[in-house]
């Protein structure tokens, strides 16, 4: 993984006959290793072929001599070593897609000018720490063509990727990133400024690359307890899960049902308000704990992510591009979170919230400075939320995009994704992956929740739009 460039990769998408789909309200799409990669129509069963032709990937430089040497990432990004693909949907409007590639290529070689560290290697520096060596190699970047139109993808609300052109005159834009590199609202800054960049603008917001604002203290000081890295024994035998097949399922809450959640939390009285992230993150942790049958002893973890920009004391600059996301924390017991009422988990996590201020970023820092580790996932639920993520935001000169956002499923039983969902954004898209035996539990729960919320099960997908990439 560490030896992998951070790449930035375009897919451009081509024309498709137009089939009658408009019911549709999912799909999923299988990307290959191969030429061929297929849609399937989850409610009628259809197998639909999709050819794409890919070109050769080239190496795309700043378009201006850059800072050579080695980049210092601190100890939030390095410990954040994982790969994220997103994607950009484009349709069709009068200028079509001949100049797409063109356009798009231009404004990469001239945007990494200001972000030069994407155009670099990663590498590991002398104490053995991941670093980046700015050499000014480039980013990676792949052109493509489908046999198909944009229409065919639907509401992609969970994503693909890569610059493929479509016969519609549409095409996608696709990014493939190291979240070392950047975080979600890095990423949207870098590829807005790029998008700036396409359209002969100048940039909205000057990226600070100076990172050693956030290195850790000297001497490193750890002023409070970081359970998120505690290792909790499975007395559950949950690993025998691990042999059923993982299925993904997907349940939208529209603005109507959030809210009717959020009444249905207060109503015992113990919370004066309740926002919809933290109504949503008890109630998922409730129902997977319910689902996966857990020992009512066994020691369960819920970690989610809070970003920290606002939370720093003095506050970070403007612009700053790396890593200021933190994972906090709560540890409690199955029996507690299946039986207690879902206010009191509310109230969990809202002292979990609570707790990451600017002392407790920087004990983190240097925590992980100390020992190296990474939050363990043992009888653990992470909780990712890209809701606040401007991903509707971007514009190549084209318009913003008709869907954007992650662009594949994460294969993890322990990993739950909020993502916003409609043209407004404002329903959420729960994305959850179980085992089959699991996923049928959680299933049933969720729909005697919105029985019981007294709401028309229009929510409730019977199968998730999943997009499969392939590992170019």
């Amino acid at each position: 993984m560490y030896g992998r460039p951070p790449r930035v990769k375009l897919d451009i998408s081509i024309r498709i006959k137009h089939h009658n789909e408009t019911h549709c309200k999912e799909r999923s799409i299988v990307f290959t290793n191969q030429d061929q990669n297929y849609l399937r129509h989850p409610n009628l069963h259809i197998m639909l072929e999709l050819t794409v032709k890919r070109g050769e990937p080239s190496f795309i430089p700043p378009a201006e001599e850059t800072q050579k040497g080695l980049y210092y990432l601190s100890s939030i990004d390095r410990n954040n070593a994982m790969t994220v693909p997103t994607l950009y949907v484009f349709k069709h409007n009068d200028q079509g897609n001949v100049k797409a590639a063109e356009v798009i290529k231009d404004a990469l070689s001239k945007v990494l000018v200001h972000y030069y560290p994407l155009a670099g290697r990663m590498a590991v520096d002398t104490e053995g720490k991941l670093t980046v060596d700015c050499t000014g190699e480039g980013a990676v970047f792949v052109e493509a063509e489908a046999n198909a139109s944009i229409e065919i993808i639907g509401d992609l609300r969970k994503p693909d990727f890569s610059v493929t052109k479509f016969e519609c005159g549409g095409f996608v834009v696709g990014l493939y990133t190291n979240h070392c590199i950047l975080d979600g609202f890095g990423g949207m800054q870098f590829i807005n400024s790029w998008g700036e960049t396409a359209r002969g603008l100048p940039l909205q917001i000057n990226p600070h690359l100076d990172r050693s604002i956030l290195k850790p203290r000297n001497p490193p000081k750890i002023e409070f307890p970081h359970h998120e890295f505690d290792q909790i024994e499975d007395i559950s035998n949950t690993i025998n899960l691990d042999k059923e097949d993982l299925i993904h399922k997907s349940f939208i809450f529209d603005p109507e049902q959030l809210k009717q959640l959020k009444i249905k939390v207060m109503e015992d009285g113990d919370l004066a308000k309740c926002s919809s992230f933290e109504a949503l993150v008890a109630l998922t942790w409730k129902l997977r704990t319910k689902a996966l049958s857990l020992h009512p002893n066994q020691r369960i973890k819920l970690l989610f992510a809070v970003d920290g920009r606002s939370r720093f004391d003095p506050p970070i600059p403007h612009g700053y591009f790396g890593n200021c996301v933190v994972h906090t924390y709560v540890i409690s017991s199955a029996g507690e979170i299946s039986e207690n009422p879902i206010s009191s988990t509310v109230r969990l996590v809202l002292e979990a919230i609570g707790k990451v201020t600017d002392k407790y970023i920087r004990s983190v820092i240097d925590y992980i400075e100390l020992n190296r580790l990474q939050p363990s996932l043992s009888a653990t639920l992470m909780i990712s939320t890209w809701c606040k993520l401007p991903f509707d935001s971007t514009d190549f000169g084209w318009g913003v995009p008709h869907v954007s956002g992650l662009a594949t499923v994460v294969e993890s039983k322990e990993i739950i994704l909020f993502l916003a969902h409609g043209s407004d954004r404002k329903s959420i898209n729960v994305l959850v992956s179980l085992p089959a035996s699991a996923i049928k539990i959680f299933e049933e729960l969720m729909i005697d929740l919105f029985e019981l919320l007294r709401v028309e099960n229009e929510g409730f997908m019977d199968e998730t739009f999943f997009v499969e990439i392939d590992g170019v």
